[in-house]
């Protein structure tokens, strides 16, 4: 399915109304015809004009209809470049897994000093 890889300097280029692509789960699409479509209003595709959409995307909860739309719009794939790095571990989870161990020291620590002095 893929087309082609299409840099995000390119893609910052489509930003206005009239021209319109856009980054989705590092695809990128025209979707300047379907504006007028978009149920949420020309307004939320119009703010991510030009740029990754990703999160926005994902926080509208996007059914599986809306991403059967979406491959008609498709036009290629993000540089490999351009992509961001996924970390396959994300920061919140590095950072409650330390804070439980640090917990679990100090818990441990506080229970054995009380013992000793009983």
């Amino acid at each position: 399915m893929s087309k082609k890889e299409i840099s995000l300097a390119t893609v910052k280029e489509h930003n206005k109304p009239e021209d319109l692509w856009v980054i989705i789960e590092d695809k990128v699409y025209d979707v300047t015809k379907f504006q007028n479509e978009h149920p949420g209003g020309e307004d939320s595709l119009i703010e991510v004009a030009g740029r990754d959409g990703t999160r926005e995307f994902l926080m509208a909860g996007h059914s599986s209809e809306a991403r059967e739309i979406m491959v008609k719009y498709y036009l290629g794939d993000l540089a490999a470049s351009d992509r961001k790095k996924k970390c396959p571990v994300s920061c919140k989870g590095i950072g409650l897994t330390i804070g439980a161990v640090v917990l679990g020291i100090t818990l441990v620590y506080v229970l054995k000093r009380g013992l000793n002095k009983n």
